[in-house]
């Protein structure tokens, strides 16, 4: 099933979310630096790469669900596609509740700030998986006639 979201022939989606997928990994590893150095910079990072990581969320979230929309019904890539994008809410619930615990005082967070964002980033994982399985197990976002000899996808761009 080819995306119906496309930019040069290539899905929005799967171009844009690895953006937010690492910046609120790589939160995550500075806000493990800041638990071993209590280092305020190593906090400060973390607290601006969930808000830039939330950004680049919000922006990849609509060309994933114009293309979920156009999955078939009743079909398991449909089912899979749900708890994908449902899980993934979640997950951007949790960094945005995180940085905004965090928000008076990025430098310092309180432990139970960090909660939420580790919580998040463990789901992340699972709504990652289930990304790689429409993509890789479904083919949802790529071209029907798509191999291991396949033609360059510009090549349908310039018809």
């Amino acid at each position: 099933m080819q995306s119906h979201a496309k930019l040069l022939g290539h899905s929005v989606h799967q171009m844009l979310i690895v953006f937010p997928l690492g910046l609120l990994a790589t939160s995550l590893l500075f806000d493990l630096a800041w638990l071993l150095t209590d280092s305020p910079a190593m906090a400060s990072t973390a607290w601006w790469l969930q808000v830039a990581g939330l950004i680049g969320g919000a922006v990849a979230a609509p060309f994933g669900t114009i293309d979920w929309l156009a999955i078939p019904a009743g079909t398991r890539a449909k089912r899979v596609g749900a708890v994908h994008g449902g899980g993934n809410v979640l997950v951007m619930l949790l960094f945005l509740l995180s940085a905004w615990m965090r928000r008076e005082h990025p430098s310092a967070p309180a432990a139970i700030d960090l909660l939420p964002s580790f919580l998040g980033g463990g789901l992340a994982l699972v709504t990652a998986w289930l990304g790689g399985e429409l993509v890789a197990r479904h083919a949802v976002g790529v071209y029907d006639d798509a191999g291991l000899d396949a033609s360059s996808s510009l090549h349908r761009v310039r018809h």
